[in-house]
């Protein structure tokens, strides 16, 4: 059978797997080549923090909004309030986040050149298909919510 854009955004759960490549890879060259970043691990912990709690009020307002929060799975629902106000990807915006924390808090520059490369495949591989499920889910509104609100994050309702 096949699957249109409406009946889920992706067969392969891109985001998760695209993390934890991410923080091993990193955590490989790290052993290989340390670099060392001349930053108060402190500062890292407080991004840290900032990107869990990102994520944890993204899949709370997900759940309450009662859709679906695996990134392979269809939308129940189109999510626009909440941390969906301001970002239409706050999870992959607090994943990102998590990453140039860490890179931080355990002083290394690999890390951070992980997140830079992980949100670009996120944005690839996960996104844009993402965004086309959803549109073709949800159409206007989806076109509407689109419209106001930043892919990763910005002004609320800069965008006309």
């Amino acid at each position: 059978m096949n699957e249109n854009a409406a009946d889920r955004p992706n067969r392969i759960p891109w985001p998760p797997l695209i993390l934890v490549t991410a923080v091993l890879a990193a955590w490989g060259v790290e052993v290989l080549v340390p670099t060392g970043v001349p930053v108060a691990p402190a500062a890292g912990w407080i991004i840290v923090a900032i990107a869990l709690a990102i994520d944890v009020w993204a899949m709370v307002t997900m759940v309450r909004s009662r859709t679906n929060i695996l990134p392979h799975r269809p939308a129940d629902a189109l999510v626009t309030s909440g941390p969906f106000a301001w970002s239409r990807n706050p999870i992959y915006l607090g994943n990102t986040l998590l990453l140039f924390g860490l890179s931080i808090a355990f002083d290394t520059l690999w890390l951070a050149a992980a997140a830079a490369i992980a949100a670009v495949a996120v944005h690839w591989l996960a996104i844009r298909r993402e965004e086309r499920h959803l549109a073709a889910r949800f159409g206007d509104a989806w076109h509407r919510y689109a419209a106001v609100t930043p892919r990763w994050l910005g002004v609320r309702g800069g965008r006309r």
